[in-house]
This record gives C-alpha cells, structure tokens and sequence, in this order.
C-alpha cells in the first residue's frame, strides 16, 4: 500500500466525517501533502480545537464501519444535483471539463466526492491517523479568493510510526524558532516592517558569526568580498531577465523619474563590477562574493519567522571561468559546501534541477550546462536525483537539502551554471589565442538565506548553539553577595579575552538563577561561584549535560575556551 493512497483515503475519510458533523459545509479540496493530507472547508466560524476532536472521534466511527471506497459512474442528473450545492467542486469539475480531462467520482458510505483517485479497498484500512491543526486557506491559493478553513492531518501504516511522528511534532513544537527566538532575545517581527527580522544583540551576533566564518573559508580560496547597491534601474534588470521572468517578486520606486527595482537577486550587481576591468584567461577564475541584502515580494499568508520573508541576507558569490575551468570549479565548491555543512554537523541530499518551462538560452547551452554540472557529481561520486524542470530561470543548478536533528529536510545551498547572462552583459575575457571570449558564470550561496539558516540552526539546537556561536558563552552565577568580588574578577578576566560572558549577582536563589539561564540565555558554561570557590580561586564549570567539574583553575578553563571556540567545536 503506498502511503500516498492511504493518505489521501484518510483525507476523504475526513471530509465524510466533517459532512456528517456539518452537512450544511461546502467541500474544497482534500491532496496530500509531504507529512499527511488537509481537506479544505467553507464554513462561517473558524473549526475549534473541540470541534477537531469531535471530527477525529466521528472519523474513527468511521473506519469501524469500513466503508467501501467505489468508483461511481454517475447520470448528467445525477452529477448536476451533487455540484447544485458544492459550488468549489462545481469549479473544479467545469476546469476539468473545460481543460477536456477525465472526470471521475468516488464513493465511500454516503459521501460522494469528485476525484481522480485512487483508494484504498475500504475505510477500515486507516486505522492509524490524527488530526493535527487548523489554518486558514486562501480557495486556489488565491488572496482574492475567499478565506476556507484548512484541517491538516497525517496517517500511516501503523500505530508505532504514528506515535513517532507525534513525538516528533512535539518535539519541533517546543523547537519552534519563533518560540525560541523571543525567548532568547535573538529577532523580532513588528507590523511596522512586515516579514523583515529586526535581530537583537545576541541574534546580530549569531549572524555576524555566521558571515565571519563563512568569509574565512572563502578567503582561503582566493575570493574578493564585494557589496552593490540595493537599488538599480530598470535597464539592468530587463538585461538580467529578471524584469520577464522574476517580476511579480519584486519592488519598484522612482529615482530622477526612472524607474527602479529593489534587487531580489546580488548577480546583476557583480556583473558589472566585472565589467570595470579587461580579464585574461590568466586573472580566470574571478570568485566574487557578497553578502548581499535582497528583497522580494512574500503573500503575508506565508511569512513565517525567519523561515518566509521578504528581506533577507544571502551569502552569494559568482565564479567567472572557462568552459574548461568549469569541473574543476563545481568541485572546489561541493568541496566548501560540504565543509560549512559539516561544521554545523549537517548531513544532506543533493538534487540536479534541470530547465524550466520559462528558460532563457537555447536548449543546446542548456544541455551543455547541465552536462557539466553532471560531470562534476560523476567526478566526486556522489549520488544526486534529478529534479526536472526546477532549474533557475538562467540555468541548471544543484541543490543542497541539509537534514536536521529531527530529520527535516531544508533546501539552502545551491550551485547553478549560468552561460546566458554572460553573454546578455557582453562579458569578455582575453583568452590564450588572443581573442575575446564569454566566461561562464556560477551562481552560488551555501547558507541561502542568513535569516532561514538561523531560524533553521535554532531548531536544529534547539537554542542550544555549539560554544563558537552561543551568545552568552559563559554564565557566571553567584551563590552570595559574598562571592560578587571573585565572580566580577572571573567576568572580567573572560571578557578581556573575548568570551561572551554574563555575571548574575542577583540575590535570588541558586535554583532560579540557574532555571533562567538555561531557559532564557542557554549558556555552553555555567560557573556557580560560592564560599569555597571564592577562598580557593577556583571554579564550579557545569555543561549542557549537567556534569560538573570542582576546583578549575581560571586559566585552564580561559584556555580550554579559546581552544573549543577555534576548532568550532560542536
């Protein structure tokens, strides 16, 4: 039976439930989705979480039942009456009719349904399911259509893969970077800039680590760092392609009554830096990077956290090669991908995205383009499923999909060949022959988006950032007032040597202060400084793992810090 099917049974099974509960509801829709299925409702008031478990009970009534899913063939009588009082599945069936496509209906109990199938035998084969939550959604995903309520659940095969999967919503719940991003102080979304993060101090931090580490790598493989301006004029972007093909994403203002666009994309930007200067074949590869501030236009139903926005950081950069330079080029940068990842102790999938239907190039430089990006995969033996048609606009690319500590799968780097924009720009370069030739351009960004990748490593940690990105490092507590002259002799000793340490001194109680630490700061450290440390000059280090260790000298522990912080010890 493939889970497919058998969700997509529940999710009829759902509806059947809902029209028992409320035959007066109209049906939408009722797909799959990744983790489960949701059936789409018109219904004046939004469905309780009573109301849910109500649906859930009637479903299960349901499945003792057994039903019979029957494909039916139904009279022109018979098809009118039923979509007389569905008006969604009416629009359905008249853009199935219209677009000449199989109509079909499926029958289980007394629910009808129009849908291309297929089923399980009968109800009584979903047995374990759950009803997740509750959304709003938009009728075709349209903002311009009306508001349905959405019931998402999941089904599978059996109890104890169910039981995991709950484990692991719950577990993502209390994992939840929006949760933990105001718990920690780290970002803050504000009506006044919808789906823009404002990052407080420790979460500028984190960002700033990220952008600092990344340039390391990257200057040891020889790239310049460049910044370009976030507003460009209208001309550039109709040259770039990204006026046809990526316009409904952007954002446009006037400047000098010209018409100007808020970038969505760094390559333009680079373009014409290179452009200021005549290449030989011997300055070839250029690695340009940047960490450039982008834009583009999210429906507000979407934005999510640091996950959905519409201004964000990505860590782009644009290599500038021959045809020849290529495979050697593709392999240095699965190389450094593959180092970033590894640091943060990311496992990950690769997939091959091939042309889209809405391409610019011919099909032969596409083909070229995407032979190359094979040839380098084939030369690093490493295994790749293609995805077709899901290329960037300019060219073939190869994805990362980082896996995270719960197993999700996140798609943030990506290498993409580029042969068009080269040649729209009239980019040269002096080759060996003495003549003018077109480099190629590879497009790429490891983290992506800075912003996503945070909110995915909150997540990932579940706040708890390994010692090189934590923003409090080290959090000294006192045990007395006694013991404040040591502890700020401690704090300071820390923080003339670069550790992000933060002293409590309150006169509260051991157990609070150290509750508040771990709740609101997670620190990599925690020192309680009492009586005995401070007449010894020792300390009492606990970890994450609740071991402690008694009597450490002050600099042994200053140089085990400066030790762990230097090899990004995880």
């Amino acid at each position: 039976m493939k889970i497919e099917t058998l969700r997509h049974s529940a999710a009829h099974i759902l509806a059947h439930a809902v029209k028992n509960l409320y035959p007066n509801i109209k049906l939408g829709i009722g797909p799959t989705t990744e983790e489960g299925f949701y059936y789409d409702f018109d219904k004046k008031e939004p469905f309780t979480p009573v109301e849910l478990n109500r649906i859930e009970q009637q479903m299960r009534k349901l499945v003792k039942e057994n039903h019979v899913f029957k494909k039916v063939k139904l009279s022109p009588k018979e098809i009118q009456n039923f979509l007389k009082g569905e008006p969604y599945k009416k629009q359905l069936y008249d853009d199935l009719k219209k677009a000449k496509a199989p109509i079909t209906f499926f029958k289980n109990g007394n629910f009808l349904d129009l849908c291309a199938g297929p089923h399980i035998k009968s109800s009584g084969e979903v047995k374990a399911f759950k009803l997740l939550k509750i959304a709003g959604a938009y009728w075709k995903g349209d903002s311009k259509n009306k508001q349905l309520q959405r019931i998402y659940g999941t089904a599978f095969t059996s109890q104890k893969e169910l039981d995991k999967y709950v484990t692991l919503v719950k577990e993502a719940k209390a994992r939840d970077h929006t949760k933990l991003g105001k718990q920690m102080n780290l970002f803050s979304v504000h009506p006044e800039a919808p789906g823009m993060p404002f990052f407080h101090n420790r979460g500028a931090l984190i960002y700033n680590k990220l952008i600092e580490f990344m340039t390391e790598e990257m200057r040891k493989l020889d790239y310049e760092i460049n910044k370009t301006p976030m507003i460009l004029n209208k001309s550039l972007w109709l040259k770039s392609g990204h006026w046809d093909h990526y316009k409904e994403n952007m954002y446009f203002t006037k400047v000098d009554n010209q018409d100007f666009a808020v970038k969505p994309m760094n390559c333009p930007g680079n373009i014409l830096i290179f452009k200021t200067k005549m290449y030989s074949y011997r300055d070839l590869p250029l690695k340009a990077g940047e960490f450039g501030i982008v834009h583009r236009h999210e429906l507000s139903g979407v934005l999510n956290g640091l996950f959905r926005v519409r201004y964000f950081t990505q860590d782009d950069a644009h290599v500038f090669c021959t045809k020849e330079q290529i495979k050697d080029q593709i392999i240095e940068l699965i190389n450094l991908v593959d180092k970033i990842y590894k640091t943060f102790k990311f496992e990950y999938e690769i997939e091959l995205s091939t042309r889209p239907q809405k391409a610019m190039g011919s099909e032969k430089i596409w083909k070229l383009a995407e032979g190359a990006l094979q040839m380098a995969l084939k030369a690093k033996k490493i295994k790749y499923v293609i995805n077709p048609g899901e290329g960037a606009f300019y060219g073939p690319k190869i994805d990362f999909h980082i896996k995270d500590a719960l197993g999700r799968k996140w798609q943030c780097g990506t290498i993409q060949l580029d042969f068009s924009m080269p040649e729209k720009f009239n980019l040269t370069y002096e080759g060996n022959d003495n003549k003018k030739h077109v480099p190629v351009m590879i497009h790429r960004a490891i983290y992506g988006s800075l912003e996503r990748f945070i909110g995915i490593l909150i997540e990932h940690y579940a706040g708890k950032f390994p010692l090189w990105l934590s923003p409090v490092q080290v959090k000294i507590i006192t045990v007395s007032d006694k013991n404040k002259p040591f502890a700020k002799q401690i704090t300071k000793l820390l923080k003339e040597n670069n550790i992000r340490v933060e002293l409590d001194d309150r006169a509260e109680s051991i157990g609070k202060k150290v509750r508040e630490a771990e709740i609101y700061d997670k620190p990599f450290y925690t020192i309680t400084i009492g009586d005995k440390e401070s007449k010894n000059k020792t300390l009492a280090i606990r970890d994450r793992k609740g071991k402690v260790k008694f009597k450490v000298k002050p600099n042994t522990f200053l140089k085990q810090l400066q030790k762990e912080i230097e090899t990004k010890k995880c």
